[in-house]
């Protein structure tokens, strides 16, 4: 419609309202297929309730408990002291990516130049960057199950279809070879691996990484992401094997890995992705366009981070001394609960416990627990503890906790946990 109005010059123009009806508020169908991250739906939850002063204890996000070292931190505060605050290179400092180059030789035993890696805004861009990549419309992405909630989401972003491998607790949570190659297709065009895993915590040993090599192997289309952001956050006598050390494996695999974790950098938001060339050329050229290069600043801490010495030196094995000891606590403590099925973690920081002998039950002012949701609900509103579902992560029967926290916090968790549970119990439906 139209409505009268004065101009500065006091004459009376007509302005054109758009009735508010006539808009179109549709969305591109590509975000309607996204799933919103169930991991940080709830982090947000549990920090208004804190903030709202309910005495909630978080153990829901993916994120270190510790300060980032030092020596880290003081060399990016000497790069905004020094004026390091300009764009960088899109792939990232020269610097910076031969330090990544250095890193993975030593480390990883894989040889790359710096044009074959590029540096990026945190892991989880690096990943979109390389599914979106390789990927047409119609390809299949393969994902063992449980997975971290991401993976299919970024699938569904490049048009791809997510085909879930399902894993079992019994199994470790470790993907069979023969039920991997009787889903592959002619579409099959990306398999996504991570290890030490999120949300399970499961360490793929490499004899079983070498049989998978062996299948990939036999289809020329098919490449291997290889998501090892938990590398160093991993107990003895495990040990981490980079997917593209194995024999033939090199020219398929983008590595990707990054800072947040095993660095506790998460807010410095740095990763990066190593692969051949011409994948990781592709890569930056949709960076060029999307984000352009990371943090100045950032880049400089990491090549701090990378100088600290193998595998982190001793700022990371401190970090994770103190998550064994809190893994091992949980493990006892969840292991003496009745109805609970454990597969002990090998790496990261969660522990994935099956807790589905406790659905059907009743909780008295909440209502039946149906599924892991509604479980995370319960302890949620009743326990005053956030963890996160197994059905995020596409396993229904278990819950995510995060210990990326103290060893007294956890202790107080467990407690909330286990009384929540007893009164859950005591109210089985007959």
């Amino acid at each position: 419609m139209e409505t009268p109005k004065q101009n500065k010059n006091n004459v009376i123009v007509k302005a054109t309202v758009t009735n508010i009806d006539e808009i179109d508020i549709s969305l591109s169908p590509r975000v309607n297929s996204l799933k919103p991250s169930k991991t940080v739906a709830i982090s947000d939850q549990a920090t208004a309730l804190v903030q709202a002063g309910v005495p909630v204890i978080r153990l829901a996000a993916g994120e270190p408990d510790f300060d980032t070292p030092t020596v880290i931190a003081e060399a990016g505060i000497n790069a905004i002291r020094e004026g390091y605050t300009r764009y960088t290179p899109n792939a990232g400092t020269l610097e910076l990516r031969q330090a990544i180059c250095h890193k993975l030789k030593e480390e990883n035993g894989i040889s790359y130049t710096p044009d074959q890696i590029v540096v990026t805004n945190g892991a989880k861009q690096s990943i979109t960057q390389a599914v979106l990549a390789v990927c047409a419309p119609g390809d299949e992405v393969i994902i063992p199950a449980p997975f971290w909630v991401s993976y299919p989401e970024m699938a569904r972003l490049a048009d791809a279809t997510p085909v879930i491998l399902p894993t079992s607790i019994s199994d470790n949570f470790l993907l069979d070879p023969k039920l991997l190659e009787s889903i592959i297709t002619e579409k099959s065009r990306l398999l996504i691996l991570c290890s030490p895993s999120n949300p399970t915590g499961s360490v793929y040993p490499k004899k079983l990484l070498e049989e998978i090599a062996q299948i990939v192997a036999k289809y020329p289309r098919l490449l291997v992401l290889s998501d090892e952001i938990y590398e160093h956050i991993i107990y003895a006598p495990a040990t981490h094997t980079s997917f593209a050390s194995l024999p033939g494996m090199w020219d398929r695999t983008l590595t990707v890995n990054g800072f947040s974790k095993a660095f506790a950098m998460t807010g410095w938001r740095l990763g990066y992705l190593a692969g051949p060339k011409h994948f990781v050329a592709a890569c930056g050229k949709i960076q060029s366009q999307f984000t352009s290069g990371a943090s100045s600043i950032a880049q400089k801490a990491a090549v701090a981070a990378l100088g600290l010495g193998y595998a982190g030196g001793e700022a990371v094995s401190t970090m994770v001394k103190a998550f064994r000891e809190r893994r091992d606590f949980l493990v006892k403590s969840f292991s003496e609960i009745d109805g609970v099925k454990i597969s002990e973690p090998q790496g990261a920081f969660y522990l994935f416990i099956d807790l589905s002998s406790y659905y059907g039950r009743e909780a008295e002012g909440f209502g039946i627990i149906e599924d892991s949701d509604s479980l995370c609900r319960y302890l949620l509103d009743k326990g005053q503890v956030a963890v996160v579902p197994g059905g995020a992560f596409g396993d229904d029967t278990c819950i995510r906790i995060s210990y990326a926290a103290s060893l007294s916090t956890l202790q107080a968790a467990v407690e909330k946990i286990k009384k929540a549970l007893t009164h859950l119990s005591s109210h089985a439906l007959v």
